[in-house]
């Protein structure tokens, strides 16, 4: 409930700055009168809070409609904000070039528009399948060309329904995987919410040889947790909380829960070696941690891959840059102290249903094993 109450009164600014800015605007500001402008953004208002502080917190039908609506509306508000404010940076604020700031808020607010349609079909069309190729040091022959599908921050709940979990389970069963890996925040979980119904029964046709194995993101403790992660566990995926399992002779998976993998670079690389407590010395390990933290910790403990998710890739620019500085592996494949780690956009989204510009993603990935003289004994 704070978070919603902070999230309406931030909105609440940006609304009054949009339709003060479209009254100045050439475009708008002749051809609609100022009573309509404001009983339009008064409207727009009242959906948008209603949406956050009754949709987001309950499960019915009026609920899912006020959220959908809150949060499009959110997603479109940001974006004509945005477009705003490179406007105010050209014109300063009107003060420099006076006459041409009304018409270039006018082509801003059609910008932001079109932007906004563009955002709309991108966080609602199918997940993309992004491929890589990833060479480990210590991965058996045996293993060699094993497909991972990876799959993270699907964001099931009241605006994405089990029929597009259906959708995503089949679409990774087509890939052919001999592995699944669940990245977290699978569930939505806001407001206390739990998860859909039929959830559990839709995750059981996600099947593969070596098994289904997760790990909970933050999304999983904001709401009754052990309904939550039961609601995983009868679903057929395997969670990994601080532990570790040998699927396989010869590979590892490990995975550190996400409420307890703190900031701290010390405090990250304490709960990795529990994680790996008892593993196999001459394991390859594929770590797992919905958040990218702490890689060259990872590393550090023998770790030869780390899968994250959480970042969404930014999901919405401009708001990329923001997420870029909090969390630097932001999206796709970097190499830390000679560990590949692969950061997951994500398939679904969280608040709007919008993305900006990359879609959402859903990760295939080949594992490989060295060739027989550079295997790491």
């Amino acid at each position: 409930m704070m978070f919603s109450l902070i999230l309406t009164a931030a909105a609440s600014l940006c609304q009054l700055y949009l339709c003060w800015r479209a009254g100045s605007a050439s475009l708008f500001g002749r051809h609609l009168p100022a009573g309509l402008l404001t009983a339009g953004g008064l409207a727009l208002w009242l959906i948008m809070a209603t949406g956050f502080l009754y949709g987001v917190n309950h499960a019915n039908p009026l609920a899912r409609v006020l959220e959908m609506a809150a949060m499009t509306w959110l997603g479109c508000l940001f974006l004509l904000t945005s477009s705003l404010l490179a406007v105010e940076l050209i014109t300063g604020g009107g003060w420099l070039l006076p006459d041409l700031a009304p018409p270039l808020r006018a082509l801003a607010l059609l910008a932001g528009l079109i932007l906004s349609v563009l955002a709309l079909y991108q966080g609602n069309r199918a997940p993309v399948v992004d491929s890589f190729e990833v060479t480990l040091p210590r991965l058996p022959a045996a293993l060699d060309g094993t497909v991972v599908v990876v799959m993270s921050d699907l964001h099931v709940g009241n605006l994405t329904g089990t029929g597009w979990l259906a959708a995503r389970i089949e679409q990774a069963r087509r890939l052919k995987p001999g592995l699944v890996l669940l990245l977290g925040d699978t569930f939505e979980g806001h407001g206390g919410l739990l998860p859909p119904p039929l959830a559990s029964e839709t995750l059981r046709g996600l099947r593969a040889p070596l098994g289904v194995f997760g790990v909970a993101g933050n999304h999983e403790f904001y709401g009754d947790v052990a309904k939550t992660l039961q609601a995983l566990e009868q679903g057929g995926v395997r969670l990994l909380r601080d532990s570790w399992v040998e699927v396989a002779p010869g590979l590892v998976l490990a995975g550190v829960e996400e409420r307890s993998f703190s900031r701290d670079p010390a405090a990250g690389r304490g709960r990795i070696t529990k994680a790996l407590a008892g593993c196999p010395p001459k394991a390859c390990v594929i770590l797992l941690s919905h958040k990218p933290r702490h890689p060259k910790e990872a590393a550090r403990c023998r770790v030869e891959l780390m899968l994250s998710g959480h970042t969404h890739g930014g999901q919405l620019w401009p708001f990329n840059y923001l997420v870029g500085y909090f969390f630097p592996l932001l999206a796709g494949r970097y190499r830390v102290d000679g560990m590949p780690v692969i950061v997951s956009r994500g398939a679904g989204t969280w608040g709007p249903p919008m993305r900006l510009w990359p879609p959402g993603e859903m990760a295939r990935i080949v594992l490989h094993a060295a060739p027989k003289g550079q295997r790491n004994p």
